[in-house]
This record gives structure tokens, sequence and C-alpha cells, in this order.
């Protein structure tokens, strides 16, 4: 397929979002409504974002530069399968380890090679509010169609903060803003009774469930069900059929990287309520993302065995031209990589 030419850059802020959406081709997607899997509970109408949408690994050079090439190749790979939006800069994205002018690499990267044809949601991961501004400010001028918003962390704070963190992100930024809930990385639980408020107030677009919570994700699922334009997504890469079959729009699963093909499957064979199969095919990928641990605990953390394990298997099936991972990540073993690849040609993708 022809790409159309690479988005030029705009001016940051407001601006740069109204360009970024002005100059999408006619009839290409945008951040848009899907319809709810046949035999789960029915969903909130338009939505944000539904369907698969991976969060983006950020291939690098081995000196720790990010790789342009295989990063394209990545979205191709992505898009080929079928997938239903882009999220850069997450965890999956090492967007923690990235600097300032590699994050907008990153995403300048994606938007213009995404060219419309899929939505591109952006985290804007930092500490404290007006520093997330800044990243709102320079995704929405690079074209991100959304941003994804963590608590705040480092600082110690109320509640009552961390609410109005998001309510001056919302009325600063000119595109959706999506909670990214994620307590092992920033040390806070979002409460479901605080998601489901700032929802209602229309601050927040949706949320990134990463918390592991099935119970608290679902009370938001339920509450947010007479929301219009609320999106519920799972972060999850091993309970997706069980989100979806609760009334979830959508997962990102980093495993999407890998096996994007499958992840796609598995919501397809979901929105179709053929359970059985749906059940089958989760298995499936619960048994190939058991290569996220291939990395020995006594000498590396769980980050840089799972990150590890993800850039491999896409060096391994050729899509990115070096597995390294940011530093400090501790890099796998050729052994350890031996394992990836074993689970690779397990799950029929070697």
């Amino acid at each position: 397929m022809t790409l159309p030419a690479p988005h030029t850059r705009e001016p940051k802020g407001r601006a740069g979002a109204e360009a970024a959406s002005a100059r999408r081709p006619e009839g290409s997607s945008t951040v848009a409504a899907s319809a709810p899997a046949s035999g789960a509970p029915e969903g909130n109408g338009q939505k944000t974002v539904s369907g698969v949408v991976p969060p983006v690994c950020t291939p690098l050079t081995p000196d720790r530069e990010v790789d342009v090439p295989s990063l394209r190749r990545l979205v191709d790979h992505l898009t080929a399968a079928g997938v239903d939006g882009l999220f850069v800069l997450g965890s999956t994205s090492e967007a923690a380890y990235l600097t300032d002018r590699q994050r907008r690499l990153v995403t300048e990267t994606v938007v213009s090679h995404a060219a419309g044809r899929l939505p591109v949601l952006a985290g804007v991961i930092d500490m404290t509010t007006p520093r997330v501004l800044d990243h709102v400010a320079s995704v929405a001028a690079a074209g991100a169609d959304a941003v994804v918003v963590t608590a705040p962390f480092y600082t110690r704070t109320h509640p009552a903060e961390i609410a109005r963190h998001f309510r001056l992100v919302a009325g600063r930024s000119p595109v959706p803003v999506i909670a990214y809930d994620i307590p092992v990385a920033v040390h806070t639980k979002l409460p479901a009774g605080l998601v489901l408020e700032l929802a209602g107030d229309g601050v927040l677009a949706g949320l990134k469930d990463s918390s592991g919570d099935l119970a608290g994700f679902r009370e938001v699922v339920t509450g947010s069900r007479g929301l219009s334009g609320f999106s519920a997504l799972t972060g999850s890469e091993l309970t997706v059929d069980s989100a979806l079959a609760l009334g979830a729009d959508g997962a990102v699963p980093g495993l999407a990287n890998v096996d994007p093909d499958g992840y796609v499957r598995l919501h397809r064979l979901c929105r179709a309520g053929d359970w059985e199969r749906a059940r089958a095919e989760q298995e499936r990928l619960c048994g190939l993302f058991r290569m996220t641990g291939v990395g020995n605990p006594a000498r590396m953390g769980g980050s840089s065995s799972a990150l590890g394990a993800f850039k491999a298997a896409l060096h391994l099936r050729g899509v990115i031209d070096c597995p390294a991972t940011a530093e400090p990540q501790v890099p796998l073993s050729q052994e350890e990589t031996e394992c990836v690849a074993k689970y690779l040609a397990g799950a029929g993708l070697m």
C-alpha cells in the first residue's frame, strides 16, 4: 500500500491539533466508535477509541537512539494485522527512559506513518501537572488524537489533588484525555468512583486499566454504560476475553506487538460471541506471554525481562533491526533469547 506524504510540522497547542485533524484524508480513521461484542453488555454509544490498540514498542539502535526505519516497519506490522489504533509513549514504549526529543520523534514518526489510517494515542507521562502539560502541547502539535495521563507520582498527593490534576490537564488539552491506571508504576490506584466522576463531568474520555484489578475495572465498565464517549480499555494481555465479556470497549496489550493477528482474532471472536474459540485463542496468547519471564531475576528486573522479550521476538520475526532496550535495563542473554524463539515457534510465529 502506498502511504500518503508524511505530516508536516505544525504549531504547538490547539492550533497544531486542529491542523492535524484537518490534514487527515476524508474517510480516514479517527478516534471513533465500534459496536459492542455480541453477547456482551451493551457499550456506551460513540467511543473515543475501541478495539485492539497496541502500546507500540520503541525500537532503538545499538547506541540507544530511536530507530525510525524499524519503528515504521513496526507500524506497518501492526496495521497489516488490522489493529484499531496505536498507543505510543506508554510503559511498553519505554517512555520513562526516553528524552523529550526522543518522545517527540516517536510521536511524529508514528503519526506521519499511520497517515490517518488509525488513531494515535500518546502518553504524556510525567511527575506533575506542569510537566504533563508540556508533553500535551508537544504530542498534540505532532498530531496525536488523544493523550494518556497517569496520576501524579514521586510527590505525595491527596485524592483531591489527583482529581485536580486530571481536570487541569483536560482543561488545557486540545485532544481527549484518557486516564492510565497503573499503580505498579505510579504507586496510586485510581478509584473507580473518581474515574466515573471525572468521566461524568466530561473530563475523561476513557480509561486504560493496567491495575490488574478486574473487579475494580468492572465497576468502571458498568458505571460508565450510560456515558456517551467514554472508552473502558483493559491493559492486560491475559484477561482480554474476560474484559470484553463484561463489556470493555477494547484492549491495549503489549504482547500485541509480537502477535497482533492473535489479539485482532481474539477481539473479533469475542465481538461475534464465539466465546469457546475466543477462550482457546486467549489461552494460546497466555502461553506466548510466558516469554516475558525468560530473564533471570537474579540479574534483571521484570521490565528488562518483559520488554527484552518483546523486542527479541520482534527482532527474531524480522520487524525491527535491533532488540536493544533503554539503559539501564539489562539485555537478555543469548540463552534467554533462544527461549523467546522457542515460545514463538510454539505459538506458530516462526
